[in-house]
């Protein structure tokens, strides 16, 4: 009797429709997964197609939506852009002496106002001056718009040092300018800083005047940038006026006062170059301007010129250290305050040019992420011509800030200073400010 082994034919059939079974169960579950794949797939696409429509379609009537520049906004059927920013700003003012009543330099320093006399001693009555102001508040509006010469921009700024009020009720204070510009590519006209300096280079303190060696001053003016590679440069012609000091006049110690004159015919010419270096980044400014006199008395005009220098050199992660220097016989009014004249007018009528100097240094250090400090240390001087035919106009001055500013959260900035100045005048009199402030700013 034969017997069949286990591998019998019957068997090899079995194995056979069992494998050709498992085979087509997995086709039929691939086909399955395929199918699923690719109705998500299509849907994904329907989404993104629906997302697209949605962008390209103009915002529903009625809706405020998102603009071009971070944190703004466009308004219903605008195409611009609109961003309102400002920051409210309360200064506590400790002085050592007083400087009027209801006086702007009891709440900024104003280098002119230091009273001088013999010692730069003010009398005992005169001593000590506390004050509380929030007249360094700010707002703006800046706007951006689209247009085939690329965007259109404008900025208004303004803050509350404009017509004095008084600190009997109110504190009442006028609104006033401070930039008012706008730009269409690189060309620029309206009032802003002058192109002579770069605001960038601006040293940070609690107080709002600032070192006595600055560039400080913002008017109208016309002017086009153009970047390149390492920077740009740009040019720029700006509003005139002459301030003069004037022989002969009554002048007493320490309250000379400058003639303004109303013959100006010349815009200030201004050429500056922003460089970026292995240091950091280096400005140089030349400014050429007609200093013009035309009275029943004087009548003379005088081309000056000024070149003003700066760079700012990071330090670490953190830190940075800035310079300035500026010199010219035409850069008075440039100043701080227009703490010197432009011009001179001697005894027969004619304008003379005085060399000027100026210049500070400041070094900022972050000791933690919110805290950090400045020093800051600033001079400047004129050579006065005629000798004592000049006596109480601003010879120099000398100024140093020292500060603490905390920002426990971003947007917050909590501030203390110790100021000092020194004011010359011509005859050599003199007089000093020592000045301690505490700020609180709270930007929006």
């Amino acid at each position: 009797m034969t017997t069949r082994p286990l591998g019998s034919k019957h068997h090899a059939w079995s194995a056979l429709a069992l494998a050709v079974s498992l085979t087509g169960a997995d086709a039929v579950a691939r086909a399955d997964t395929l199918s699923d794949l690719k109705e998500q797939t299509e849907a994904l696409r329907r989404k993104v197609d629906e997302l697209e429509d949605a962008q390209r379609k103009p915002a529903p009537t009625g809706v405020v939506t998102g603009g071009d520049i971070p944190g703004s906004f466009r308004l219903p059927g605008s195409t611009t852009s609109i961003k309102l920013g400002g920051y409210v700003k309360f200064d506590a003012v400790y002085s050592d002496i007083t400087q009027g009543v209801d006086a702007v330099a009891n709440q900024q320093t104003v280098d002119t106002a230091i009273p001088v006399g013999p010692g730069g001693t003010p009398a005992d009555h005169k001593r000590g001056q506390l004050t509380y102001h929030a007249r360094q508040t700010r707002l703006n509006l800046a706007t951006s718009t689209p247009t085939d010469y690329g965007s259109m921009t404008t900025y208004i700024e303004g803050d509350f040092f404009g017509a004095d009020g008084n600190e009997s009720v109110t504190n009442s204070n006028g609104f006033r300018i401070r930039h008012a510009y706008g730009t269409l590519g690189n060309f620029l006209a309206g009032q802003y800083w002058t192109n002579f300096f770069d605001e960038n280079t601006y040293a940070e303190t609690v107080e709002f005047g600032g070192p006595v060696g600055e560039i400080f001053i913002r008017q109208a003016q016309m002017r086009w940038t153009q970047p390149f590679a390492a920077g740009e440069w740009s040019a720029s012609m700006e509003n005139p006026e002459s301030l003069f000091a004037v022989s002969g006049a009554p002048l007493t110690a320490g309250s000379a006062t400058p003639l303004r004159s109303d013959r100006d015919r010349y815009p200030d010419i201004i050429g500056r170059l922003k460089w970026k270096n292995p240091l950091g980044t280096f400005n140089a400014a030349l400014m050429a301007r007609n200093i013009r006199i035309d009275s029943a008395t004087a009548a003379d005009a005088k081309w000056g010129e000024g070149v003003s220098l700066t760079e700012v050199i990071p330090i670490g992660n953190t830190d940075d250290f800035r310079a300035n220097f500026n010199a010219g016989n035409a850069i008075g009014r440039y100043q701080l305050s227009g703490f010197f004249p432009d011009g001179y007018v001697d005894a027969t009528g004619k304008v003379r040019l005085a060399q000027a100097k100026s210049a500070y240094a400041a070094y900022r250090h972050f000791w933690s992420p919110m805290l950090r400090s400045s020093l800051i240390l600033a001079a400047s001087s004129t050579d006065t011509p005629g000798g004592g035919a000049f006596n109480g106009f601003n010879k120099s001055a000398r100024s140093a800030h020292a500060n603490l500013i905390l920002s426990p959260v971003p947007r917050v900035n909590l501030g203390m200073e110790l100021i000092y100045e020194k004011r010359t005048v011509v005859d050599g009199d003199s007089g000093t400010l020592h000045r301690l402030q505490f700020a609180a700013q709270y930007f929006f």
